[in-house]
């Protein structure tokens, strides 16, 4: 039904926003299904989530992917994090798109002095906050929405440190109007992306794709979890994985979140290279050959 992507620098009021646009939302009749997706919905720390480019990548990467699952035409997806990248942004417009459901941007406008203010008192709090250097390359490179962009409009400006965060505010009035008015021949005020026809056929091919991965490099993790328990948590040289699957042949034991890790990796990094090259495998059997061979390499013997 719709995408609304919550924007701001780090501790300017995002997720207060959102839990308010949310409330609001649901105040609504007929009450419409609504979720927020954010880094806490993962259980991912502030600081760890951007303390590098690396980090911060995969971050966005998980957060566009849940994005890419969860939205549909009966639900409202908040996306609730810095969003502070414009091709970010057009990311996840593409997405909206490629759904063919109403799109928006809330972007909660203050001052850098304030935002450094909250950040300490939160700290001081013991409330989750940005240490120092993190929130100074934040604020560095965030880029302002703005409302020619077709992937930054329409756009909500709140101003949490002048007027507050309130239901009654008249941007959340406006933004709870444009999200669940409802639409007819003659509605001009409310757009509803359309997607291409090239979009949808490469969706559907690249939703089968990802889902056999998914599903493939799962069994995989829980064939090497289950091989290990076994060694002891000793080396795994030449254990088979099933007909036609590479041996696998680990150097050492590796941890369950290691292994998690490098399958979001994985994922990631073949869904990179099928923007320049060919798709990823949409069989099982490929996704496993490829993933072990990704694991042989990162974790071999040599």
């Amino acid at each position: 039904m719709a995408l609304v992507v919550i924007c701001g620098q780090p501790c300017s009021g995002k997720s207060t926003a959102a839990a308010c646009l949310s409330e609001a939302l649901r105040q609504t009749e007929p009450e419409p299904s609504v979720r927020t997706i954010d880094e806490t919905s993962f259980h991912l720390s502030r600081n760890q989530s951007y303390a590098n480019m690396t980090e911060e990548k995969n971050l966005r990467g998980v957060l566009r992917s849940e994005v890419d699952r969860s939205l549909s035409k009966d639900s409202i997806v908040i996306v609730d994090s810095l969003n502070s990248i414009k091709g970010y942004r057009y990311e996840l417009w593409c997405l909206a798109r490629a759904a063919g459901i109403r799109y928006c941007v809330v972007h909660c406008d203050v001052d850098e002095q304030s935002c450094r203010t909250w950040n300490v008192e939160r700290c001081e709090r013991g409330e989750p906050s940005y240490d120092d250097n993190i929130f100074e390359d934040l604020v560095r490179r965030f880029e302002r929405p703005d409302s020619k962009n077709r992937w930054d409009s329409p756009l909500f400006e709140l101003w949490p440190a002048k007027e507050g965060i309130d239901k009654s505010s008249a941007a959340m009035v406006d933004a709870v109007t444009y999200l669940t008015k409802k639409v007819d021949s003659k509605t001009r005020d409310v757009k509803i992306l359309q997607p291409t026809i090239a979009t949808q056929t490469a969706r559907g091919s690249e939703a089968n794709s990802l889902y056999e991965m998914d599903r493939a490099t799962q069994e995989i993790t829980n064939a090497i979890v289950e091989a290990q328990s076994r060694a002891l948590g000793g080396p795994l040289n030449g254990v088979s994985l099933g007909p036609g699957i590479p041996t696998i042949d680990i150097s050492r034991s590796v941890s369950l979140p290691e292994l998690r890790r490098l399958r979001r990796t994985f994922i990631k990094l073949a869904g990179q290279t099928s923007l320049s090259g060919p798709p990823p495998p949409s069989d099982a059997d490929s996704a496993k050959r490829m993933f072990v061979d990704y694991l042989n390499r990162e974790l071999g013997s040599g």
